[in-house]
This record gives structure tokens, C-alpha cells and sequence, in this order.
């Protein structure tokens, strides 16, 4: 008996995918069709899946084609699989040309010809209603979000605004966006929704801007630097029926994610302390050093304030920060504490002092264990008393982290009866510019020069 393999997540199942079944069905006697976990998507970087596993291993086994279903759960599955199978051959789609050939050591592999003009993007992007979007910027963190915009659907980046005219061409010219401009006004009017990755302290204006166009918004941390401008612009977007997300990474990518989730749930017990660093070391005079208005904090202090705000709430009674400054008055150093009713927790964000970068939450059952970069959580460990009883939990943080940004705030977009994240809410965003407004005041602040 000839066994034959196949693989793929089988989202919105259509004749493309009858096709290719048919084909490998036709290889051999017996066809083993390997459907793709939820988890293995978005670990390869797959937002866009609109069936549960559950839904997409019935669609398969209703076509009658497969003699038996399997799970891709990990990387490098292919290989245990063929073997554990016995399998004579491997066939994937010819969009996957020469990229399996490393698989000939252990079967045959054929690379079927895909039905041409149907997928399940296309029809995905059919059933969805796609987002033109403008970006407001063209920085690093601009250039860095169009690349990662094409790992999610339903999102058509349209053009880009800077107020000088070149660096919008350029911008346009690189990214090929179907136009630039050096006016606001032209943008928000082409465009349902905005990607605001301007200087921190022009995210106010524009997306007060925005929200007045009737525009969805999705702005780079921190969102504003005061509470007071933060509260206006969510109270704004709410009258007006829009999206207003904070665009920060970390808060929605997949592996932070489920350690709030299992904290929450009790996994170490009450938490009582929280240690999360956040250092990087730049050279030079960057936009970050550039004045008093910058700094570690304002820079860095939306990721730091992060796991406090998760896990013990926006209702902190007391903030002190105590930072190192250059002599511009620049904070490059800051450790602060954070402090609750019944915990603390504590911080440190530097732009010219580094130290290690990890995340540790204490419990009366235990603690997690973030190594780092924590803001990019791909590995974690809830550990006890009994070194037995540790368990480990691995993810993948794919590229620059934005596509999860992208995809809650399409997410949100698309439903009506949702409007804001749970993954960093309104109440969060508005209690992380209360401390960076703070800092900036010179709240409970100690400096040394």
C-alpha cells in the first residue's frame, strides 16, 4: 500500500483545495491529510485564519477524500510524521516549489499544481471588508510596519502623510503605496482608518484629527503624554462609534498573552511583586536623546508599566521614579516602583545604561519567569518550590511584533459590538500616560546628573 501525505490549514474550504486533495488522493491507496493547529498558525505567523480546528478537520473529512486526519501542531512535525506513518509520498502545492525537497531523505515529495485564481486569502478578503489604511509618519517604526501589514488580510495600505513632501515620496516610492502627501486632509479623506507612528508628542493632534474625520485609529506608544489628552481622545472615539487602539506590541502578541491569561487564572497564586526591565543602548544623538521631552521613560516606560497594569490593575496609589540624566537633563536611566494596596511592582528603562532585560512575577504559589527580551515573550516558565512541578511554555514572536497590533485592531474594526481590546483597554492606555505624565511632571521623582 502506497501512503501519501499532505498538509495545510484548509481555512474556507473551496475546489482549489478539493483539487489538490484529489491530486495527492491519486498518488497512492491511502491519503493522510495534516490540518494545521491554531497555535502553529499564528507561531508561522498566520493571523488570518477565520475557521476554528475543529471546523477546518470537518470540512476535510466531509469531502470523503481523506483515509485519515492528523494535527500539525510544531515545526519540523513533517519529518516524525513520514516516518511514524510509513509514508511512501509527500505532496504540497506548487506554491511551495523546491521548499520541502530537504523531505527526499525520507519520502518521495511532488509538488501539485495549484488551481489557479482561488484561495482562501481571496476569499477571505471577499467575505471581509478590507480597511484602506494611511500611515502617518515614515520613521523606522513606519518602515517597519508595511512589511509586517502583509502578513495579515483585510487591510489595504493606501498612502503615507509627512508634512515634508520628499520624505512622503520616498516613503511611498519604497513601499510602492499607491500615493503621498503633505496634507493631512487629503489623507484622512482617502483613506477609513490611520497608522500614526509620528513623534510622540504629535500623536494628540493627529489622532484627535482623525477620530473627527471619522477615522479608525491605530497609534504608536505611547498613545499621549498625559492622562487628561488620553481620556479626551477614547471619550471621542467612543461618541463617534471608532476604533481607538494603542499600538502597543507586546500587549497582543501571543505568548504575553497567555501568561496573563494563566496569572490571572491562579497559576503562582496572588501576585505580590513584579520586576520587568526594558534597556537598549543608542548612540549618537537620536530622536530619543533629543531633548528633555524624550527620554527612558517616555521612550520605553509603555512596555515597563505593561505587566503591572495587566496584573494588578489601573488602580495604583503611589508611583516614585528615580532616574540618572545627562546633562541636557535626558533621562538614559530610570528605575521606578509602582505601588498597589496589597503589591508592587518595579521597573527599569534605559536608553544609555543596559541591564538585563527580563521579566519576573512573584506569587504566593510560586513565580513566571520571562527571560529576555520579555516584550517579545516567546518563553516563559511558571516555577515552585518543587523544581518538578516547573513548567515551561514556548511561542513564537514573528518578525517585528506589529502584525498582532494590526490584526486586533482589523479585528475590532470588523466587530461592531466590540470596540475596545481587552488586550490593552482604554482604562490601561489612560493609566500608562498618567505615569509617563508624572514622570514629565516630576512627580515623586528623584534626579542625579
Amino acid at each position: 500500500m502506497i501512503k501519501v501525505i499532505t498538509y495545510g490549514t484548509f481555512d474556507l474550504l473551496h475546489h482549489g483545495h478539493l483539487n489538490l486533495l484529489r491530486r495527492a488522493k491519486a498518488l497512492g491507496d491511502y491519503l493522510i491529510v495534516g490540518v494545521t493547529s491554531e497555535n502553529y498558525d499564528k507561531a508561522r505567523g498566520k493571523l488570518n485564519v477565520k475557521k476554528s480546528l475543529a471546523e477546518r478537520v470537518a470540512d476535510v473529512l466531509a469531502t470523503g477524500l481523506a483515509d485519515e486526519i492528523i494535527v500539525e501542531e510544531y515545526e519540523g512535525q513533517k519529518i516524525d510524521d513520514i516516518q511514524r506513518h510509513n509514508v511512501d509520498v509527500f505532496a504540497i502545492g506548487s506554491d511551495w516549489l523546491d521548499k520541502f525537497n530537504y523531505l527526499r531523505e525520507y519520502c518521495r515529495v511532488v509538488y501539485l499544481e495549484r488551481t489557479k485564481n482561488i484561495s482562501s486569502t481571496m476569499i477571505r478578503d471577499a467575505a471581509l471588508r478590507v480597511t484602506t489604511l494611511g500611515v502617518i509618519g515614515s520613521g523606522r517604526i513606519a518602515n517597519r510596519f508595511i512589511p509586517e501589514s502583509k502578513y495579515v488580510s483585510g487591510v489595504d495600505v493606501a498612502g503615507v502623510y509627512n508634512p515634508r513632501e520628499t520624505a512622503a515620496a520616498e516613503f511611498r516610492d519604497r513601499h510602492e503605496l499607491r500615493f503621498a502627501t503633505a496634507n493631512l486632509h487629503q489623507l484622512l479623506s482617502s483613506v477609513d482608518a490611520v497608522y500614526i507612528a509620528s513623534p510622540h508628542h504629535t500623536h494628540a493632534e493627529y489622532t484627535r484629527a482623525a477620530l473627527r474625520a471619522g477615522r479608525h485609529v491605530l497609534c504608536e506608544k505611547p498613545l499621549v503624554l498625559t492622562a487628561a489628552e488620553a481620556t479626551e481622545l477614547y471619550d471621542l472615539a467612543a461618541a463617534r462609534d471608532l476604533v481607538l487602539l494603542e499600538a502597543l506590541k507586546s500587549a497582543y502578541c501571543p505568548g504575553f498573552k497567555h501568561l496573563v491569561s494563566l496569572l490571572k487564572s491562579g497559576a503562582i497564586g496572588q501576585v505580590k511583586d513584579i520586576s520587568a526591565s526594558f534597556t537598549k543602548l543608542v548612540e549618537g544623538k537620536p530622536r530619543e536623546l533629543s531633548s528633555r521631552e524624550a527620554g527612558s521613560v517616555t521612550e520605553l516606560g509603555s512596555y515597563a508599566f505593561l505587566p503591572a497594569l495587566k496584573l494588578l490593575g489601573v488602580h495604583y496609589h503611589r508611583a516614585s521614579f528615580h532616574s540618572w540624566r545627562d546633562n541636557a537633563g535626558v533621562d538614559l536611566f530610570t528605575r521606578g516602583l509602582i505601588e498597589y494596596p496589597s503589591a508592587n511592582a518595579s521597573f527599569k528603562v534605559g536608553l544609555g545604561v543596559k541591564t538585563e532585560g527580563n521579566l519576573v512575577i512573584s506569587g504566593t504559589r510560586g513565580y513566571a519567569y520571562v527571560p529576555a527580551p520579555w516584550w517579545k515573550t516567546e518563553y516563559f516558565e511558571l516555577r515552585h518550590e518543587n523544581p518538578d512541578d516547573v513548567k515551561k511554555y514556548f511561542y513564537k514572536f514573528d518578525g517585528d511584533g506589529l502584525r498582532y497590533e494590526l490584526d486586533e485592531f482589523l479585528r475590532l474594526i470588523n466587530d461592531r459590538e466590540r470596540r475596545h481590546s481587552y488586550m490593552f483597554s482604554p482604562a490601561e492606555s489612560i493609566a500608562a500616560a498618567r505615569l509617563i505624565e508624572n514622570f514629565r511632571d516630576g512627580k515623586n521623582t528623584t534626579n542625579i546628573y
